[in-house]
């Protein structure tokens, strides 16, 4: 599995996550059929299989998980000046509350399934002013998940979700 990390401040539209990055983790699935119940085993449910929204938006209410099931995408991660990232069958996307994410083009074929740390329920937010400041401070009580969706209670997610303690 090949990891890359992506860290993404505030554009004043869409907040990002001031201290978790997301992460993608490329090919971690040899066998994609299986990525569901991977997901629901490590209790990241309320699962759903579509596609990606073609706008900039983000949840503050909850972390996401999106595993490619089929075919292959560029997604923008982190609002209007984030990156584009390319992603395809097996990988694995983990968006820190707040995250800005969209789909810029697709394969007629790909596919998705998405989940959430014990299946909490979701907002979608699109980066209007009236969002804030309410979404911020949503965004920074949402809690470090127990359990890496793929990995449990290992994996890079224990590992790149720290936050620094000031004392």
């Amino acid at each position: 599995m090949d990891l890359v990390t992506f860290m993404f401040t505030d554009d004043g539209s869409i907040p990002n996550h001031p201290d978790y990055p997301a992460l993608l983790y490329r090919s971690v699935f040899d066998n994609p059929s299986g990525m569901r119940e991977t997901f629901a085993h490590n209790e990241w449910t309320n699962s759903w299989v579509n596609g990606v929204f073609d706008y900039h938006h983000y949840h503050s209410n909850t972390h996401e998980v999106l595993g490619v099931l089929n075919g292959e995408a560029t997604l923008q991660l982190g609002g209007t000046n984030g990156d584009l990232v390319r992603v395809s069958t097996g990988d694995v996307l983990i968006l820190p509350a707040g995250t800005g994410h969209r789909r810029i083009e697709a394969s007629t074929d790909f596919q998705v399934v998405g989940a959430y740390p014990n299946g909490r329920d979701y907002d979608t937010l699109t980066g209007k002013t009236e969002e804030r400041p309410d979404n911020l401070k949503r965004i920074e009580q949402v809690e470090k998940p127990t359990f890496d969706p793929v990995f449990g209670t290992t994996g890079p997610l224990h590992e790149r979700w720290t936050k620094e303690e000031i004392s």
